[in-house]
């Protein structure tokens, strides 16, 4: 009895031991991807706004109410043209005051001059009724150019592309009311940032995608990069030129893709199977890890220069992997 008790545990023992050793040996299983050939695209990400190439904004530089506003969004401007009145009742009673006060400075002035001449009074007197009249005088001029603040006007020639504020609203200081320009050509002005603006050259192609127009591609040209940068944001200023026959709308956010070079049927693989230059490589059911030069990196994948072969099986994300430990691939082609 001793004797089978001792040959059942050795028995058992052996199981033990089989399965222990079957669970350290056995090989890991693996996805792997086979590189592909395509295009390859290194390209600099913005995001921008799409702005008229000429165009102005009309504010007021006073806080007063609208009594008067063009009803001419969309319509064609000449420089000049009144587009809105301020209340102005106060600074033209006030004008209408220093007037007053300009006929009888000239009165007093022409009466001290004629006894001046008539030596019944002194020229001093002459000279203070004189120096009173210029500052009225003066005081009319600011007046009369203050009250000019008070109507705005078109800066130029152009479309009223916006028109903001209603009659009886108060009009704050700096207030936007008008937006005058022309609708074509258009731009999209994008902000960079500086450690990839000096990639960044006029003439190079972008393409753009928008919210309102999603699936679709749609082109622009860089056409002049801002000399200064913002110091806060750390971005420069790139300005794009649309096609006239974009369907991109004055306003409209796009995201800004603009390319830097382009690699021809380039070599693929996923960024996910990179560890800085390594890729483990699946040989005669071995990981073997293999150092590569990379070119473009792309947000789909990798451009490969060198360090493997079209056909080669490529684990798919890179492993925690001993260099020649066992593998079997449960994804990907097979032998």
């Amino acid at each position: 009895m001793r004797l089978k008790r001792c040959r059942g545990g050795t028995i058992a023992l052996a199981v033990i031991t089989g399965a222990a050793a079957w669970f350290v040996w056995r090989p890991t299983p693996v996805t792997v991807v086979v590189p592909s050939r395509a295009d390859a695209a290194e390209i600099v990400y913005a995001s921008g706004t799409v702005e008229p190439r000429t165009w102005a904004k009309v504010a007021s530089v006073v806080r007063d109410r609208i009594v008067e506003q063009c009803d001419c969004e969309g319509a064609r401007v000449a420089r000049g043209d009144v587009l809105a009145r301020l209340d102005d009742s106060q600074v033209r009673a006030t004008l209408g005051e220093l007037e007053a006060r300009l006929s009888l400075a000239q009165e007093e002035f022409r009466r001290l001059s004629v006894l001046a001449e008539r030596n019944v009074t002194s020229q001093q007197a002459v000279d203070r009724a004189r120096t009173d009249l210029l500052q009225i005088e003066a005081l009319i001029a600011g007046q009369k150019a203050r009250l000019e603040t008070y109507v705005l006007r078109a800066p130029s020639p152009g479309v009223v592309l916006r028109q903001d504020g209603e009659v009886g609203e108060v009009a704050e200081l700096g207030t936007v009311l008008f937006w005058v320009g022309e609708p074509k050509p258009l731009l999209v002005v994008a902000e960079v940032n500086e450690e990839d603006i000096p990639r960044v050259e006029v003439g190079q192609r972008a393409l753009l995608r928008a919210d309102a127009f999603p699936g679709q591609n749609l082109a622009a040209v860089v056409d002049s990069i801002t000399p200064k940068g913002d110091s806060v944001t750390k971005t420069y200023r790139v300005r794009l030129r649309l096609p006239d026959d974009t369907p991109l709308k004055i306003g409209m956010s796009t995201d800004v893709n603009i390319v830097i070079r382009v690699s021809k049927n380039a070599l693929l693989i996923p960024s996910s199977a990179i560890d800085g230059n390594q890729v483990v490589l699946v040989e005669e059911g071995r990981a073997r890890r293999h150092e590569i030069r990379t070119g473009i990196r792309g947000t789909v994948g990798i451009e490969v220069l060198s360090g493997i072969e079209d056909s080669a099986r490529v684990v798919s994300t890179f492993p925690a992997l001993a260099d020649g430990a066992r593998v079997t691939i449960i994804a990907g082609p097979e032998e």
